[in-house]
């Protein structure tokens, strides 16, 4: 029985200092979306301030995320553009200056692929919401001889469950997500 309890501590403390902490390169990373436009096209931006941190094994077959996003990043390729959407008939940056996001459940579904589960912030409201995620690679970096790892998470929220805009026959409600991330180790 000591002898059982003693591997079980063992093995306790190596998966505990398995764990890592991740940080986004954000030269190398993209928080981006897709919103329709007329039911015709897509409109895509994102977002170029966020600070997007994981704890995770180095093979990321566990993690946990934490995001930080600047509302007043928004980029769309159109000023007049961003400053509406920044303003209180959208995102209310002043008021809410950040978008955040902490997962809460990390499921592998595939030899690199993972469900990441979580509350999403925005516009003063919070919501669980689910996101489809990709490991595309890890490897060991020739300057720092650290481990990077890159990243894919897509995943779709309705604006209006979140209150940003309004019920709107020129643009569409669900806003499909796509961030790109390069990871590294700290």
């Amino acid at each position: 029985m000591k002898k059982t309890f003693l591997v079980l501590t063992f093995l306790t403390s190596f998966m505990v200092v398995a764990q890592s902490t991740w940080k986004s390169d954000g030269a190398h990373s993209k928080v981006g979306f897709g919103i329709s436009h007329l039911m015709i096209s897509t409109v895509e931006g994102h977002f170029s301030d966020f600070d997007i941190t994981a704890t995770a094994t180095d093979t990321f077959d566990e993690a946990e995320f934490t995001v930080d996003i600047k509302t007043t990043s928004i980029d769309t390729d159109n000023d007049r553009r961003d400053d509406h959407l920044r303003s209180a008939d959208f995102f209310d940056a002043e008021k809410y200056p950040s978008i955040t996001f902490k997962s809460t459940n990390f499921e592998k579904t595939g030899d690199n692929t993972f469900k990441l589960k979580g509350d999403l912030s925005m516009h003063g409201v919070t919501k669980p919401v689910s996101l489809e995620g990709k490991v595309n690679g890890i490897i060991t970096d020739q300057r720092s001889q650290k481990l990077k790892a890159g990243l894919k998470l897509t995943g779709t929220i309705n604006r209006l469950e979140f209150g940003v805009g309004e019920e709107s026959a020129s643009i569409g409600n669900e806003v499909e997500m796509t961030i790109h991330l390069e990871m590294a180790q700290q």
